[in-house]
């Protein structure tokens, strides 16, 4: 939604955007009004402007959803959130030539044609019992829709098709990936969520590449 109201509106939406950016507005009372509506709103304008708007203001920039798919990413307490303009402006020229479809990451893939290049970015597997988190979205993302993934990449990657996909890099994600022939590197990444100083620490992480 927010990125067809940016190709569409362009530089209008994001000045109507900018008027929810005030100092007014940068407390924890208004942040909850403005989630309240976000999470009633209809019109897909407003409900855009004030999604930029909780992303900047919430905790850590965290996108989380409950069972019902309510939002319900607290309050993060910035002393000035400001509006990413320069990115959205950029975002505007670069959407030009592309199109935008919410739908099941199967079907999507099964669009693709020979020469294609698919990324994917699933909810990252747990890294241990503590930490185990697949739920951004009504419906989650478990360890079938981890295989499934790993399996349909296999598939387009024999029919030309290749497919990129990042996780965590954990013995059980490699064992998965290697079994359907991808080449896998593995990094380093600051990780900056927890609420926890002391559990910002870096982790690994990997990206396959099924070609």
């Amino acid at each position: 939604m927010l990125y067809d109201q940016l190709r569409s509106g362009k530089q209008r939406f994001i000045d109507y955007t900018d008027t929810l950016f005030s100092d007014k507005n940068n407390n924890e009372e208004k942040y909850y009004i403005y989630r309240d509506e976000f999470n009633s709103c209809k019109n897909k304008k407003r409900r855009a402007a004030l999604f930029v708007f909780l992303n900047r203001h919430c905790y850590n920039g965290l996108c989380r959803y409950n069972s019902k798919g309510v939002f319900n990413t607290p309050f993060g307490r910035y002393k000035q959130p400001l509006l990413p303009r320069k990115e959205m402006t950029h975002f505007i020229q670069a959407a030009k030539t592309a199109s935008f479809d919410c739908a099941d990451y199967q079907d999507t893939m099964d669009q693709a044609e020979i020469g294609d290049v698919i990324y994917c970015d699933p909810p990252y597997v747990p890294l241990s019992a503590t930490s185990y988190f697949t739920d951004y979205h009504v419906g989650g993302f478990n360890w079938d829709d981890q295989i499934i993934l790993a399996e349909k990449a296999e598939q387009l990657a024999k029919k030309g098709v290749r497919v990129v996909i990042s996780n965590h890099d954990t013995k059980e994600i490699r064992k998965l990936y290697r079994k359907g022939n991808a080449k896998i590197s593995s990094f380093d990444v600051q990780r900056n969520i927890s609420c926890n100083a002391e559990n910002r620490n870096k982790v690994k992480e990997l990206l396959a590449i099924f070609s």
